[in-house]
């Protein structure tokens, strides 16, 4: 079966960020002018826990999370490139031979301003348009784009506005709320205990970036359903559990949902983590910290509208 015609873009697009959608759009705006397809290509793993495995990149989106943002922004396909050892031996020419043109018949290959792909990231932009000239394929460079300061968006910038805890500007630079998918476990049941029941996560992945431990008002989806939420990150001293968990009480919703998958997106820091000297001090608090959380909820909208879609 001979290859389709495709516009295609390259790289880890961890956040898919503004800059990322951007990008997405251009290579979909260029594949429909054309009568195309729109495909991107990725990597799993991060390219980085492969060829510095003492210092991987944390991830802003971890599992089918890229994924599922991915699905929102109009592409015909994405094509998920396992990296390994092999595949970083291999240069950017048979990478673009092997995989772009005799996969995916690429026509034009549209990439940012850092892009680099193949052995020692040979595949960049000084390098790309020679390689397009003798594969057949033309290749267009986007330019990034910027924040209200004139610097460029970028997935490291977002990492480190999420750890440092600013979730405004990490959520302005990504588009929407700082998310995190996980499924819903069996917990200890002592939030039933003291009437504030929770839905508890497991994980987080190890290497989801995640903002400092705190409690947090939130947005929870899963399928079928949306509620606001106050959210647990990090341990429960109180009670002697000295564990990172996440863990979150729904507002209006209390059925079951173990082993269902759900989404969480960060809105607001409401305090930090701390020891109460009994339970009856620490569901005063909860219920003070309910009642902020549903306040803050009330000035921010629920934004999620993810869809699933299918690695190829």
């Amino acid at each position: 079966m001979s290859a389709p015609s495709s516009v295609v873009t390259v790289g880890s697009f961890d956040g898919v960020h503004l800059g990322h959608q951007a990008l997405i759009r251009e290579v979909c705006r260029r594949a429909r002018a054309r009568q195309l397809a729109a495909v991107l290509v990725t990597f799993e793993p991060h390219p980085t826990a492969i060829l510095a495995p003492e210092r991987p990149v944390p991830r802003l989106t971890v599992g089918g999370e890229r994924l599922e943002i991915l699905a929102e922004l109009g592409l015909d396909r994405v094509h998920v490139v396992r990296f390994d050892g092999t595949l970083a031996t291999r240069s950017a020419e048979a990478f673009a031979r092997d995989v772009l043109v005799s996969r995916w018949g690429v026509q034009e290959l549209v990439v940012g301003p850092d892009a680099g792909f193949g052995r020692d990231r040979g595949g960049d932009t000084t390098t790309l348009p020679g390689l397009g000239a003798r594969l057949g394929f033309e290749v267009t460079v986007v330019d990034p784009v910027r924040d209200a300061n004139g610097d460029a968006i970028s997935s490291s910038r977002i990492r480190d506005v999420v750890r440092s805890g600013a979730l405004d500007r990490a959520a302005t630079w990504l588009g929407r709320p700082y998310r995190l998918s996980g499924q819903v476990i069996r917990g200890a049941g002592r939030g039933g205990t003291i009437g504030i029941h929770t839905i508890n996560l497991d994980g987080p992945a190890p290497d989801k970036v995640l903002p400092p431990d705190g409690v947090y008002a939130a947005w929870v989806e899963w399928g079928g359903g949306t509620a606001g939420a106050m959210l647990n990150q990090g341990p429960r001293p109180t009670v002697g559990d000295t564990r990172r968990s996440v863990e979150a009480h729904l507002f209006g919703f209390a059925s079951d949902l173990y082993d269902r998958t759900v989404r969480i997106e960060w809105v607001t820091r409401l305090r930090d983590i701390r020891r109460f000297e009994s339970l009856d001090a620490l569901k005063r608090q909860l219920v003070q910290d309910r009642d902020q959380a549903m306040a803050a909820l009330s000035r921010h909208a629920e934004t999620s509208t993810a869809r699933p879609i299918a690695a190829r």
